[in-house]
């Protein structure tokens, strides 16, 4: 990838810019024959109901009145008290919404009537703390300079999902402000959220920023979780924990109303334990948003049922371009991947191996000029939105709040991100304008374009992200291994990760990504290979593992 991390990382140095859940079982071991447990004092983890379900079965259980959106709900509620309050926690989530069982009895009585709004009627979602709610959650980036903060309307995502019919349950933290603050930073740390931890394997890192998103999908503390995406951070967290992850096209869901990083790059997006799930999940939130213009790009490509393009057979004929010049990948994960590649062959794809993208496309430390720029502008923007009770009114003020704060906000890295920002001009400078037409034509045109024209590709595919490392909140996070997020993140087009097998029982994802707007082409060849494989296994809540 280079997902966030590594995409922030790797500019600074010169580059880019716990016992199993009652319902599951360990995972299998991985390719180099070794027992996926090697677990140390795994925690015990009771029992859930509903552990593994589909947003099917659920709506089929509401419709047989065996289950209601209040009881699904208060099971999930319990669930993040178990799991996350206390016992191993797991900390994926920042805040409950206090509203959640009141909104799941109303739309218990419209289904009583028999107005049952579509497939996520009542069905609770977790929104990533950067997505605004007005509501009586607050939305800060996982920042106490945001704390207290209630946007004075939701985000477009949130609006559709109540349109929907889902219940937005709770909040998930996130590596604060999106990842988008410090140099040693640590995946998965929120000054409100405290250290998110991998479900897998609690000393693990869950990956960010999206990193509460991950984990609550992955441990089933939320039917459906969405996350944002810069630079890998829907990506990562979703290899990381063992889920599927879409990375929209930029444009195909509005950004209005949530905490930015960089308009040209930033997105929504699923994540979810399964295909079918995150397609249903994608439709809800799609449409032409005024307060975003990218979306404007989006009629008359954008879908409201994903879920029609799902294809069990999906992988027969289909042109798949193999890149392996992705760099820093555990022989063991490269191992796995020749497997998913074979599956793929044996399902009947066209397998062109390799067809390998230019490492500079993806490797221009303009990357990290255009995030820069994009995040002063943006952030200053948002903030301004947020009227004149907003606790902070400007780039400038957050870094004032942490330096007055700095136990609290800098307990174990800095804010060079944040002040390195805050030396950057307007938007009209030649330096950024033209890391924008650099990065992007080297990424667009000259990279995933290119090479899906010259070898008439349906998808593009490689190993998603390298194996999730120990969070260590001294040394920061480990930025070497590889990761294939890049290219699609830089560029803005579609990325879509599935569970692609296990390591010594730690989960690593395979990614299909493509040219703009091929969301549909994407999930049909995701949904067969995941239909062909079957990877996904609940987590084990090992306490450690190796």
């Amino acid at each position: 990838m280079i997902d966030r991390r590594s995409f922030i990382g790797a500019s600074v140095a010169g580059g880019l810019g716990a016992v199993a859940a009652a319902s599951g079982c360990a995972p299998e071991g991985g390719s180099d024959g070794s027992a996926a447990g090697d677990a140390g004092g795994a925690m015990a983890v009771p029992p859930f109901e509903l552990d593994e379900v589909t947003v099917e079965q659920l709506q089929a259980s509401m419709a047989a009145g065996v289950r209601t959106a209040r009881s699904i709900a208060e099971m999930y509620l319990e669930r993040i008290e178990a799991l996350d309050g206390q016992g191993p926690e797991l900390r994926s989530i920042i805040e409950t919404n206090p509203d959640a069982l009141a909104i799941a009895d109303e739309l218990d009585a419209e289904r009583a009537v028999g107005n049952v709004r579509g497939p996520l009627h009542g069905i609770p979602v977790a929104l990533k703390d950067n997505i605004d709610t007005h509501d009586r959650m607050t939305t800060t980036a996982g920042s106490l300079a945001l704390e207290g903060s209630i946007p004075p309307q939701d985000s477009f995502v949130a609006a559709r999902l109540r349109e929907a019919g889902a219940v937005i349950l709770a909040k998930a933290n996130l590596s604060e402000w999106a990842y988008f603050r410090g140099v040693r930073a640590t995946s998965g740390w929120s000054a409100r959220g405290g250290q998110c931890r991998n479900p897998y394997a609690l000393d693990r890192n869950p990956c960010g920023s999206s990193s509460g998103s991950g984990v609550a999908a992955s441990a089933n503390l939320c039917a459906l979780t969405v996350g944002t995406e810069t630079g890998g951070s829907i990506m990562c967290p979703s290899s990381s924990n063992g889920i599927v992850g879409i990375k929209p096209t930029v444009g195909l869901w509005s950004r209005a109303g949530v905490i930015p990083i960089s308009h040209s790059q930033d997105t929504a997006g699923p994540m979810c334990r399964t295909v079918r799930d995150a397609a249903a999940l994608l439709g809800a939130c799609t449409g032409v948003d005024p307060r975003d213009p990218a979306t404007a790009a989006s009629e008359g490509r954008a879908h409201t049922d994903y879920t029609q393009f799902l294809d069990a057979g999906g992988l027969r004929g289909a042109r798949i371009g193999v890149v392996r010049s992705f760099p820093g990948f555990d022989p063991r994960v490269l191992a796995l991947f020749d497997e998913a590649v074979e599956a793929m062959r044996a399902e009947g794809a066209v397998i062109i191996d390799p067809a390998n993208m230019d490492a500079a496309a993806w490797n221009d430390p303009l990357s990290l000029v255009l995030l820069e720029y994009e995040f002063k502008a943006d952030l200053n923007a948002y903030l301004a939105g947020l009227g004149p009770d907003a606790p902070v009114k400007s780039l400038a003020e957050v870094i004032e709040f942490n330096e007055r704060n700095a136990d609290r906000e800098m307990p174990h890295f800095g804010q060079e991100r944040l002040i390195a920002s805050q030396a950057r001009g307007p938007l009209t400078d030649p330096e950024y304008l033209n890391a924008v037409a650099t990065i992007q034509r080297a990424n667009r045109e000259d990279g995933i374009d290119r090479l899906a024209r010259e070898h008439d590709l349906d998808a593009i595919v490689a190993p998603t992200r390298d194996l999730p490392w120990p969070t260590d909140h001294i040394k920061g996070d480990r930025l070497d291994g590889g990761s294939s997020a890049a290219p699609a993140a830089i560029a803005g087009y579609p990325d879509i990760t599935v569970p692609m097998g296990f390591v010594r029982g730690l989960p690593t994802g395979v990614s299909f990504f493509g040219p703009a707007w091929t969301e549909p082409t994407l999930l049909r060849i995701a949904y067969a290979y995941e239909q062909a494989t079957n990877e996904r296994r609940a987590p084990t809540f090992a306490s450690t593992l190796g």
